[in-house]
């Protein structure tokens, strides 16, 4: 019975190779910081890694999970209303709160499953959902999920949320959803401005702060902290497997109400194990190390502003940034395969983006900056971009 399918998937395969798009997977075989190794031999350094902080591998953290592992066990084997909520999740829970100055969290698997289990326990058909166009997959299927009236606005284009907002007033409830930053551009959702249209047409917000916190904000506290409405966004949606240690597990966090309602009906927390307890206690410790000084958030900004400034400098097209992504633009796609293996020759490591994960023609090489890196791996880094750049015709 699986033949014919087969023949299909190979020829299919077969096309994206040809077409210089297949991703292959790359694999390391040192721990997740700015200088690794790859099992091909070479020693890089990594420009792609969502570890904004450069915690992925700090010692705190790993002492967290090893005191965790020795005194609460490997695995919980079941999901948090039966036998799965141990006190280090409560700990965890209360120390996101705590951070984002919300009134109540709870953990999921992932922030996949955060937005994937939002929207269905809260909104029905009478309601509506107003999205960005660029907002994350896991919020579109998230939305996929939930009866709710759709909407979608151009990214970031307040006219056409107001135009959007004004079509939902014929809705009982109306959800705004936004990307804190959007993680192929970089941009920053104007938050100030959205919630002024909030508060205009009756309508709440949630914003996925799982580029942005750790990262935005003087100390990280994520686009709320950078707009000064700390505590006024209803839903905030993230992640500890980015700028929070880079390791499993997801969030959210907002109105007690509505994380009252999701313990009772959100099928992926219902449905899924505990986080491990490891994970746990280390992501309690993580917000203790990032509370208790603001050394790392600064190195990031810095650095952030250092390599973009160079980069065009040197003459790339770079998307304008808020954040720790600078967006490298090359948009044609086999190009940006190709410059990143050459970059890789040169000791660095990105990936180059292209549709479906980027709109057609627009691909790039998505550099991502981190406390982790030093001011000799930046000018490296720049030093094989404009050297790769002008061998393939990029700049001149």
């Amino acid at each position: 019975m699986y033949n014919r399918f087969q023949e299909h998937l190979q020829k299919e395969l077969q096309d994206i190779k040809e077409a210089g798009l297949f991703k292959n997977e790359r694999v390391i075989t040192t721990p997740q910081t700015a200088e690794i190794a790859v099992s091909t031999g070479e020693n890089v350094l990594n420009f792609c890694m969502n570890n904004y902080l450069g915690l992925s591998n700090d010692q705190r953290l790993i002492d967290a999970a090893k005191d965790a592992l020795d005194n609460r066990g490997y695995g919980m084997s079941s999901v948090r209303f039966i036998c799965g909520t141990q006190d280090l999740h409560k700990e965890l829970e209360a120390k996101v709160s705590e951070f984002f100055g919300t009134e109540d969290t709870i953990l999921y698997a992932a922030c996949f499953d955060a937005n994937g289990g939002v929207f269905e326990p809260l909104l029905d058909q009478q309601d509506a959902i107003i999205s960005d166009s660029l907002n994350h997959a896991s919020i579109i299927d998230g939305v996929r999920l939930c009866k709710a009236q759709r909407y979608r606005y151009k990214n970031a284009d307040m006219a056409d949320l107001e135009d959007q907002l004004k079509l939902a007033q014929a809705q009982r409830f109306r959800l705004i959803v936004t990307d804190g930053v959007f993680s192929m551009d970089g941009n920053v959702a104007p938050m100030d401005k959205i919630m002024e249209l909030a508060e205009k047409y009756d309508a709440m917000v949630m914003v996925d702060e799982s580029h942005s916190a750790g990262v935005v904000g003087k100390t990280g506290r994520g686009v709320t902290e950078q707009y000064n409405i700390k505590g006024k966004v209803d839903i905030i949606t993230g992640t500890l497997g980015k700028a929070f240690g880079g390791a499993v597990g997801g969030f959210t966090t907002g109105r007690k109400e509505i994380i009252d309602m999701l313990r009772q009906r959100s099928r992926p927390y219902l449905f899924s194990n505990s986080i491990p307890p490891l994970v746990a206690k280390a992501g309690t410790r993580m917000f203790e190390v990032i509370s208790e000084s603001n050394e790392l958030q600064d190195r990031l900004h810095e650095n952030t502003a250092f390599f973009v400034e160079q980069m065009k400098a040197a003459g790339f097209d770079i998307k304008p940034t808020q954040s720790a992504i600078c967006a490298v633009m090359l948009y044609d796609a086999k190009l940006s395969q190709d410059f990143a293996a050459a970059l890789l020759k040169e000791g660095i490591y990105v990936i180059g983006f292209f549709f479906p994960v980027v709109p057609k023609g627009e691909a790039r090489i998505r550099v991502q900056l981190s406390a982790a890196h030093t001011r000799a791996h930046l000018e490296k880094a720049v030093a094989a971009f404009t050297k790769v750049g002008k061998e393939l015709n990029v700049i001149k």
